[in-house]
């Protein structure tokens, strides 16, 4: 079972408000430690091919969420890193060096062709409308690549994996016995709305993405779709 912890919905904007208790957050903290996510996003990111990556790239992390990303792309040897999500409560609790931006995602505040690498890990399935919000985010993604530019995208993927997990989901002992199952049921929960329209929609997924980019490297596996790929010019 794999969950991701980033920002750009509904449910972040008022999270961190004085009396505010997030019970998706509560569950996400129940689900993984910082360090375990640092872990899993520095594995992944060399799966995906970071180890061939220029040491001098302009990467830039969407919907970063509080940074574990970006301390992983550190990790990996990047200096040149930056971070944008639209809950300025989760970026105030990164401590690094990147770069950190309020902004959204579907107007990103960087000129035409100017950054190497864009990366989302966790972000777009809670979007708030497909295909609209899916097809102006990667609109801006790919004006803001440069021609031979990369973008990497990690999301929730109806693997048979996944469906499984969805069964412990929704068997109360299952929950009882494991805390993890418990926390990943709760997150479900909370983002329900966005969560299934995006699973229930692979076919135009995949066809926009290949609207504006190139597949290098793709996979759907363990419950999750990831995706490396240039721009379409």
């Amino acid at each position: 079972m794999d969950a991701e912890k980033s920002a750009g919905d509904s449910r972040d904007l008022t999270m961190g408000a004085p009396g505010h208790a997030d019970p998706w957050e509560a569950a996400y903290q129940r689900f993984e430690t910082p360090e375990q996510e640092l872990k899993k996003f520095t594995e992944r990111l060399r799966n995906l091919g970071a180890a061939d990556w220029p040491r001098d790239a302009e990467i830039v992390e969407l919907f970063c969420g509080r940074g574990n990303g970006l301390h992983a792309l550190q990790r990996l040897g990047f200096t040149r890193i930056e971070g944008v999500d639209l809950s300025a409560n989760l970026l105030a609790q990164y401590r690094g060096d990147a770069r950190c931006i309020v902004a959204d995602c579907r107007q990103l505040p960087f000129g035409d062709c100017s950054k190497d690498i864009l990366i989302v890990q966790g972000g777009l399935h809670h979007l708030p409308t497909l295909p609209g919000d899916l097809d102006q985010t990667f609109q801006e993604m790919r004006r803001v690549l440069r021609r031979d530019g990369r973008v990497v995208l990690v999301e929730p993927w109806l693997t048979p994996f996944l469906r499984i997990a969805h069964l412990a989901c929704g068997n109360t002992v299952a929950r009882r016995l494991s805390n993890k199952v418990d926390a990943l049921a709760v997150m479900i929960e909370h983002e329900r709305r966005t969560y299934e329209q995006w699973l229930s929609q692979p076919e135009m997924i995949l066809k926009l993405v290949r609207k504006y980019f190139l597949p290098e490297k793709e996979t759907m596996a363990w419950g999750k779709w990831s995706f490396v790929g240039r721009p379409v010019v």
